[in-house]
């Protein structure tokens, strides 16, 4: 779902094979990836067509992800504020969550997903509704870039939005 809950129709590199079926989520190693999905998976790179979206309008480069319809159904409530601004290709939970797949319950991913990691997703897109800036959009692809380009994993504060690199 998009900008004020509007449809959105996001344009991605296909990554999964044309009879893929299944949860709406990718686990680590999703045997649904075409053999150059996964590369473009674990490279970030599906999401460069996304620019197109940007220059449309429909997106912006910093904003909450995009999510399901299903998902927000569950949330109607915070989805409010959430969709009160233009989804971004990149935000506070996308580099929170930059290895998600990685860390879903291989045994039961979307009741993982729904009971531990969306609402952590939620209350950091809210904590960006509510105070986004220049400034912290300028923060969120610095550490964008940490996270792709440098493959350094970031911390980012529930409660604040600061972001630092995550110790081992």
């Amino acid at each position: 779902m998009g900008y004020r809950g509007r449809r959105l129709v996001m344009l991605k590199f296909r990554k999964m094979r044309s009879d893929a079926a299944g949860l709406k989520l990718t686990v680590n190693g999703d045997e649904r990836f075409t053999r150059i999905g996964g590369l473009l998976a674990r490279l970030k790179i599906d999401e460069i067509p996304q620019l197109w979206n940007v220059l449309k309008g429909d997106m912006s480069l910093v904003g909450p992800r995009p999510e399901d319809e299903t998902y927000v159904a569950l949330h109607a409530q915070p989805y409010e504020t959430i969709l009160s601004v233009r989804p971004g290709i990149t935000g506070l939970s996308q580099i929170a969550f930059a290895e998600e797949s990685r860390i879903l319950d291989d045994h039961n991913p979307h009741d993982h997903y729904v009971g531990r990691i969306l609402p952590q997703k939620i209350a950091l897109d809210s904590l960006y509704s509510e105070r986004r800036t220049l400034w912290l959009n300028l923060r969120i692809l610095f550490w964008t870039t940490a996270a792709v380009l440098m493959r350094r994993q970031v911390a980012v504060d529930r409660a604040s939005g600061r972001m630092n690199l995550r110790r081992r």
